[in-house]
């Protein structure tokens, strides 16, 4: 065989390879990008125990065709706080299980469902009414040229199968089980898909020149360096403990079966399984075996790992953000999620700083005022890394309703921002210039900012309830407080004038200060009211589409 041959065989094995890989990342990003967000609120919502958890990985995996993509999800729950460490854990063992069943599917021989499936992908592609049918239309012509892909290795490796440098790459790895081990672990990082390599694990076994142990160290190998990716990529010691806990029980399997491998052999020869069969079985048993064994260690894992991974102690600076990791840029749903507990962190900051400007209009204090104004620094350094952090998610695209939720975060950001400027810049001013004058504000001015200073706290309340839960009625409440406020401001401002109205010193800087300070908190409620806006629009319209489709139905 010539060089040039040999050089079209590689190029061809390499670009079947990554047709394979293509395939996986677009059914993968397609899914996630169309029904991520259902997919999420859900396990949300659901993962209420082990066994639940278990039967989600298994589903979500099987949909999403990536248990990589599924630990970014469990991992952004565990972070965030709404789903304990022990049913996670479940999640991946259910999701190694669902890993599975994608390459069950893509080992039986479906050469006429490639056309189908690229043609169906197509058609569904086209119809474009919904971002949902652009996401299933995707992930259905992935699906085809994943299948291609298997067609066109096969093909490949059927002729590479006669080269002596594959016979010598074959016999490396033969009888050297710590080689194969590696050689798996390296390729399945290079991939990041432990279901396209188990898949070339299998296509190499059709070849004949692979021993049914090897087959499974190669297998093994594939099975901890698809854990591997998501604990290099952890952003934080919590955001670690969840794929740390999948790499050590794969690890503990995968040390176990090689103790055991010459046993291994020995049941697989008795067995009436081609290599490629095997393969195929020997990771599905092997994920299998290690969910009934840990399904029921999942709590003690949980508390080890909480032991060896504790929660980092927050920056000195509140400015800089926790949450906003890079593995949320190219998960939409993930990257949303980040920017909410960030901007969360936001909201806790203007509620401090409320609080310490009721304090000191009550008491003139220079270090109060510093302290304000150190958290608006703070808050506006937050606010821009959480609007820049969203500019970045998604490259490859937003779907219509998580678009609309990322508009939503950026207006509560903003609007929080500006609240707080007006706190710092103008309002923290007004309560310390009096006491620059030796002077302090009335028990009649105290008293109806004190009634502002209540409203505004129940209206920030109810803007994270409404911006949280995305709570329509909590939104439309919000709006309607608006009038409280202005009938407050408005009371206190002419009951105040008819008390300064004889005393025309009095009113020219403590009447003027009392209604600026009037004024400003109006303000600040104005920008706290407009977070209601965008949740309530969006989630009106939805309404209105519901009910609209029950009229057609």
């Amino acid at each position: 065989m010539t060089t040039q041959s040999g050089t079209s065989l590689l190029i061809h094995l390499a670009g079947a390879i990554a047709l394979l890989l293509w395939g996986s990342h677009m059914i993968s990003t397609a899914l996630q990008r169309g029904f991520g967000t259902p997919l999420r609120h859900w396990m949300g919502r659901h993962l209420t125990n082990r066994w639940m958890a278990l039967l989600a990985g298994v589903g979500i995996t099987g949909l999403l065709q990536s248990s990589t993509a599924v630990s970014l999800m469990a991992t952004s729950f565990t972070a965030a706080g709404t789903l304990s460490l022990a049913p996670a854990l479940a999640v991946m063992l259910g999701a190694n299980i669902g890993s599975t069943l994608v390459v069950q599917l893509m080992s039986f021989n479906t050469e006429i469902a490639v056309p189908l499936l690229i043609l169906s992908g197509f058609v569904v592609f086209k119809l474009r009414d919904h971002s949902g049918f652009e996401s299933a239309g995707c992930a259905l012509i992935g699906l085809g040229q994943m299948l291609l892909a298997l067609g066109m290795l096969s093909a490949t490796l059927g002729d590479i199968e006669t080269t002596p440098v594959f016979h010598a790459v074959m016999q490396g790895l033969e009888g050297d089980t710590l080689i194969a081990l590696m050689v798996a672990i390296i390729l399945t990082l290079i991939c990041h898909s432990s279901v396209a390599v188990i898949l070339l694990i299998a296509s190499l076994a059709a070849t004949g020149v692979m021993t049914p142990a090897t087959a499974m160290v190669l297998v093994l190998g594939a099975n901890i360096g698809g854990a591997l990716p998501p604990v290099l990529n952890a952003g934080s010691a919590v955001a670690r403990r969840l794929p740390l806990g999948n790499l050590l029980v794969r690890g503990a399997g995968c040390v176990v079966s090689l103790a055991l491998m010459p046993l291994l052999g020995k049941l697989a020869a008795g067995l009436a399984l081609t290599t490629p069969q095997l393969v195929v079985m020997f990771h599905t048993a092997f994920s299998a075996i290690l969910a009934v064994i840990f399904i029921g260690l999942t709590g003690p894992l949980a508390r080890a790992l909480e032991r060896y991974s504790p929660e980092e102690e927050r920056p000195a600076d509140p400015g800089m953000p926790m949450y906003l990791d890079e593995a949320g840029l190219d998960i939409a749903y993930i990257g949303l999620a980040n920017s909410v507990r960030e901007s969360l962190r936001v909201a806790d900051m203007l509620n401090v700083m409320l609080d310490r400007l009721r304090a000191l209009f009550a008491t003139p204090d220079p270090l109060k005022a510093a302290e304000i104004r150190q958290t608006d620094q703070s808050l506006d350094g937050l606010s821009a890394a959480i609007r820049a952090y969203l500019a970045d998610i998604g490259q490859e695209g937003l779907s219509d309703a998580d678009a609309d939720r990322a508009q939503e975060i950026l207006m509560f950001v903003i609007n929080i921002e500006h609240a707080a400027d007006i706190l710092s810049s103008s309002l923290t001013q007004l309560a310390t210039r009096r006491g620059q004058r030796g002077e302090q504000f009335s028990e009649f001015e105290l008293q109806n900012i004190g009634l502002l200073h209540t409203e505004i706290l129940v209206s920030l309340r109810l803007a994270i309830t409404a911006f949280l839960g995305e709570d329509l009625p909590a939104a439309h409440q919000l709006v309607a407080r608006k009038e409280v406020v202005r009938q407050i401001e408005a009371t206190a401002s002419r009951e105040h004038f008819r008390k300064l109205r004889d005393d025309k010193n009095a009113w020219a800087e403590s009447g003027d200060i009392f209604q600026r300070v009037l004024r400003d908190y109006r303000r600040v409620h104005h920008h706290i009211a407009a977070i209601a806006y965008p949740v309530s629009d969006r989630l009106s319209d939805e309404e209105i589409i519901t009910g609209e489709e029950r009229t057609d139905a």
